[in-house]
C-alpha cells in the first residue's frame, strides 16, 4: 500500500479526490488550463505532494485546496475528502456564487413539479403578445 505522503500524478490525484469522474476527464481539464499548482498551469504527469496548493475549476465552480494526502486509487467519498482541505475563502466564494445563481434564476423556473394544465394556460396567457 502506498504511503499517503508519496508524490502522485496530479491527474490521478484529482480522480482519487473525486473532482472528476474519470482520469480522462481530469486530463482534459488539465489540458484546458483548469488546474493550477501554485498559480501555474500543470501537466497531467506533474507530481503533487502534501502541502501543495491547487486551484481547480470544475464547471462554474473554483476550488482552492491544499493537498493533505495522496492516493493511488479512488476510494469512498469519505476518504476522498481527507485528501484535501479547501480554504475558507474558497468555500465562502463558492457559496456566494451559488446564492447569486439562485437569485438570478428566472421567476417560476423552479416549480419543483411538472406544471398542471392550469399552470400551462397561465404561462401561455402571460407570454401572449397583445394584438392591436
Amino acid at each position: 500500500m502506498a504511503d499517503p505522503s508519496d508524490p502522485v500524478r496530479v491527474d490521478r490525484w484529482l480522480w482519487a479526490a473525486r473532482f472528476f469522474k474519470t482520469r480522462p476527464l481530469a486530463v482534459e481539464a488539465i489540458g484546458a488550463g483548469h488546474v493550477q499548482r501554485e498559480g501555474v498551469n500543470v501537466k497531467p504527469s506533474r507530481l503533487v505532494a502534501p502541502g501543495d496548493n491547487l486551484t481547480i475549476t470544475v464547471g462554474q465552480q473554483r476550488f482552492h485546496v491544499e493537498v493533505r494526502a495522496t492516493a493511488q486509487r479512488r476510494g469512498p467519498a469519505s476518504e476522498a475528502q481527507r485528501l484535501y482541505a479547501e480554504t475558507p475563502e474558497s468555500k465562502a466564494e463558492r457559496e456566494r456564487q451559488a446564492e447569486l445563481r439562485r437569485l438570478s434564476a428566472p421567476i417560476g423556473a423552479d416549480l419543483g413539479r411538472r406544471p398542471t394544465k392550469r399552470d400551462r394556460r397561465r404561462l401561455e396567457e402571460a407570454r401572449r403578445v397583445p394584438r392591436n
